[in-house]
Parts: structure tokens; C-alpha cells; sequence
């Protein structure tokens, strides 16, 4: 596990008992998370402390009495409003992850979350009891067991059984034509007249869809997309300076500002940890 010398401390793994399941264990004095989105779902358990987190348009306060869901693509921002310091631990569930704990629970598909605030003091210390585990490489057969226990009870009493709801049939299509545009040349040097060009609106209307649809600017979502493909890059163990420019960031140190800024470690913290395992 990595850490950086500042006044925040992080350690970041990926686990080997779940592929596509990383962990986080922070200690922040002054951070601030910007508006993001990522490809996974996010579960965080507040130690001590607490933050002020932003999603679907609502700021709420997250604490020691309070666990975090996140679903996958959900716009979220955070800071450390009032509050001094911020202990928490984290899960953070790719595809094939949330398809293995699916797995393990004789479900076809993770239920969606219609709300990110938890209340819960007994979902919130299995999930502790869970990310201790993991970190203390406990054996594989009691990992399962409270992977099974925690997950399991977290999807009968606050899992919605049903998908995301959809916005408008019309937005929706013309978004997801726009992300398959993104996605195919996020490498390139995009200006906002391409995409905006390709789906017959002005760049207002273009900033007004992604508003709509997913709660984020054109940029922040390209921003987004080009974090994973670093991400894709870094876990084959390409180098940092060619993993930012072949994901489109100008250089290694823009690709380690937005890592900062958007996910609380650096993208050497995240290739250590993608090597560890």
C-alpha cells in the first residue's frame, strides 16, 4: 500500500479475492472531491469525522452514523465543510465485481440505490468489519462469509430492485450517441463544436443535455472518460507519461491532477496497488 508525506493520508489496493474490487483507506485533514462520476459502485464507511457530499443535486452530510452508496455514472462532489478531519474507508465496485457479489448471492443483477445516505448502525459496521478484512488479509473463507453478510443486507433493505430511472426517451438516446463519440476519441484533441456537431446541436444545447442527463459538463464527462482509460493503461503496468498521453491528458501531470482531485490518490498510488495485486 502507498501513501504520499502530506498533511492527508491515503492507502489504496486493489483485492485479489474479487477482481475489479479496489479498496480506500483515507485520513484527510483538507481535501475536496470535484464533481465526478465513476464506473463503479462507491461505498464509504466514515470512521471518524465527516464530510459534506453532493449528489443528485443534494448536499448531505456523511459521518460515522452514516454509510455512502453511490451507483455506477452517479455525478458526486465532496468536501470537508465544517469538519476538521475525515476517516473513512471505501469500496469501489467495477463491472465484473458487482457481477461476482451478484454471484455470490443468487441474484441476476446489484439492485439500484435511490438514495446515497444510509442510516444503518448494522450495514455500517459489517461494512467496516468487511474492509478490515480485507485489509488485514484474513483467510478467503470468512472474507466470503462477510462479503455475503454485508452486501447481502445492503441490497435486501435499501436496494431498489429495479434499474436506474431513464430520462427522457429522446435526451437519452442523443447522450448515449454523444458517450459512444466520446469514447471512441477521447485520445484526440476534442473541441466542444465536435460532438455537439455530430449530434445537429449548438454547444449550449450540448452543455444543456449532459446537465440533463448525467448532472456534469461535456469536459468533466470527457474528464471522466479518459480516468478509466489511464486507469486500463496503469493496470497492464504502462508507464504514468504514457498512460496520460495515450488516455488524452496533455501530460503526466494533468493526468495526476484530475486522479487527485476526482478519486484522493495519485495515479502512482493506483499502479503500485495494480501491481501489488
Amino acid at each position: 500500500m502507498a501513501r504520499r508525506n502530506t498533511g492527508n493520508h491515503t492507502a489504496y489496493w486493489q483485492d485479489r479475492r474479487i477482481p475489479g474490487m479496489s479498496l480506500l483507506r483515507a485520513d484527510f485533514t483538507t481535501h475536496e472531491y470535484g464533481p465526478h462520476t465513476r464506473d463503479a459502485f462507491v461505498i464509504a464507511v466514515t470512521e471518524a469525522g465527516g464530510a459534506e457530499i453532493r449528489s443528485r443535486r443534494i448536499a448531505e452530510k456523511v459521518g460515522p452514523c452514516t454509510l455512502f452508496v453511490s451507483n455506477p455514472e452517479e455525478r458526486q462532489s465532496a468536501r470537508m465543510a465544517d469538519s476538521d478531519r475525515w476517516i473513512y474507508r471505501a469500496f469501489y465496485l467495477t463491472r465484473p465485481a458487482i457481477d461476482a457479489v451478484a454471484h455470490k448471492l443468487g441474484v441476476e443483477a446489484a439492485p439500484y440505490f435511490m438514495r446515497n445516505m444510509v442510516g444503518d448502525i448494522e450495514v455500517i459496521e459489517r461494512f467496516g468489519r468487511l474492509h478490515r478484512a480485507f485489509e488485514a488479509e484474513s483467510d478467503d473463507f470468512r472474507a466470503d462469509e462477510l462479503v455475503v453478510d454485508a452486501f447481502g443486507v445492503l441490497f435486501q433493505r435499501y436496494g431498489s430492485g429495479v434499474g436506474r430511472p431513464e430520462r427522457a426517451g429522446q435526451d437519452r438516446t442523443a447522450f448515449n450517441r454523444i458517450v459512444e463519440l466520446m469514447r471512441a476519441r477521447y485520445a484526440e484533441n476534442l473541441r466542444l463544436d465536435d460532438p455537439a456537431g455530430f449530434a445537429g446541436l449548438t454547444s449550449f444545447h450540448l452543455i444543456g443535455l449532459f446537465k440533463r442527463t448525467i448532472g456534469l459538463t461535456p469536459h468533466a464527462y470527457l474528464i471522466h472518460i479518459r480516468l478509466n482509460a489511464a486507469c486500463r493503461r496503469l493496470r497492464r503496468g504502462c508507464p504514468l507519461a504514457e498512460s496520460a498521453l495515450a488516455a488524452g491528458f496533455c501530460d503526466q501531470s494533468a493526468l495526476t491532477k484530475h486522479f487527485r482531485r476526482c478519486y484522493g490518490i495519485t495515479p502512482l498510488q493506483f499502479a503500485e496497488a495494480a501491481r501489488a495485486s
